[in-house]
């Protein structure tokens, strides 16, 4: 799995390409759409400070709800951190602003895993009033932790989520958040968060409002899995997202020994190594109650029907 196509909406509006300096389309309203400002990651004729700029004279930015960041000249090997100062710069001329999104890029433009990013902190102090913030790529990410009354949907896509991000997350105070999406990664790419990061995610204290959690494209997906079966803030979910990585049949075992799940509304584990027997078991256990349970997506298995060994599983999205 790669990510192959840009976001088609963000913040609950169509994503739309703010147009190159040598492209005259008529613009949508400001507050009509999601406006992605991109530049070409290769050979790039204007930098992304001057498409942000230009956009800023075209477009008028007070009624602005959602901003995507797409590519920048050399995101494979520059860091966006003169991007985030440009727009924390700019957080009074977006009073509006409700929705952000930082390095929506696809495999052709830089793979995830190169993308480089920088210090995200600014931003959400920047803007105080922000609902949903998003970031794909976590080479050179931080996000040291926050506080932040209004934010309710969080997103760190990476190949690999470095530890020290993971818990900046985890000791931040986000009191509205009802969605939390982190794909851990593997060590190949600087995913080296380990169970006991998440702790300050499992027991809820920092999280009250949480309702989805998503901890997935992991290489630790059992070690997840177990340490969730137990934890305090699963009674309170209604979706819970394990998918995109190594999930095994002793993960699975850990979830149906552990705290009831028939409340959730859905348990995604798409992208899975688990065996027939205990996808049967878990849909017996769920099915009845209403829970929609996700197993598409299982990997391969050798002619006996076992799963591959660990080491030779993958996560969903990588490199």
């Amino acid at each position: 799995m790669t990510i192959g196509t840009h976001l088609s909406e963000f913040g609950g509006l169509p994503a739309f390409d703010f147009p190159g300096p040598k492209d005259s389309r008529t613009l949508p309203e400001p507050g009509a759409v999601a406006w992605r400002i991109s530049v070409a990651t290769y050979d790039a004729d204007e930098e992304w400070q001057q498409a942000f700029a230009r956009f800023a004279e075209s477009v008028d930015t007070r009624q602005v709800r959602a901003l995507i960041v797409g590519g920048w000249s050399e995101a494979y090997e520059t860091s966006n951190s003169v991007i985030v100062e440009a727009l924390a710069g700019a957080a009074s001329e977006f009073p509006a602003l409700r929705a952000l999104f930082v390095g929506d890029i696809t495999f052709e433009e830089c793979e995830i895993s190169w993308i480089n990013q920088s210090d995200v902190g600014p931003l959400l102090r920047a803007y105080p009033a922000l609902e949903e913030f998003g970031v794909r790529g976590g080479e050179g990410l931080v996000f040291p932790p926050v506080r932040h009354e209004t934010l309710r949907v969080l997103r760190i896509e990476t190949g690999g989520l470095p530890r020290e991000v993971v818990r900046g997350v985890a000791a931040s105070e986000l009191p509205a958040l009802t969605e939390l999406d982190l794909w851990l990664g593997t060590p190949d790419y600087g995913g080296d968060a380990e169970p006991g990061d998440l702790d300050p995610f499992l027991t809820g204290e920092r999280l009250p409002s949480l309702r989805r959690l998503a901890l997935r494209n992991s290489e630790i997906q059992d070690e997840v899995a177990a340490a969730l079966a137990t934890a305090p803030v699963l009674g309170r979910l209604e979706v819970l997202d394990l998918s995109m990585g190594i999930l095994g049949d002793a993960g699975v075992e850990a979830l149906l020994a552990g705290g009831p799940l028939t409340h959730l509304t859905k348990l995604d584990l798409h992208h899975h190594y688990v065996s027939e027997p205990l996808r049967e078991r878990l849909r017996a256990a769920l099915a009845p109650h209403g829970v929609e349970v996700d197993l598409g997506d299982g990997q391969s298995r050798d002619k006996d029907g076992e799963a591959e060994d660990t080491e030779h599983r993958y996560i969903a999205v990588a490199e």
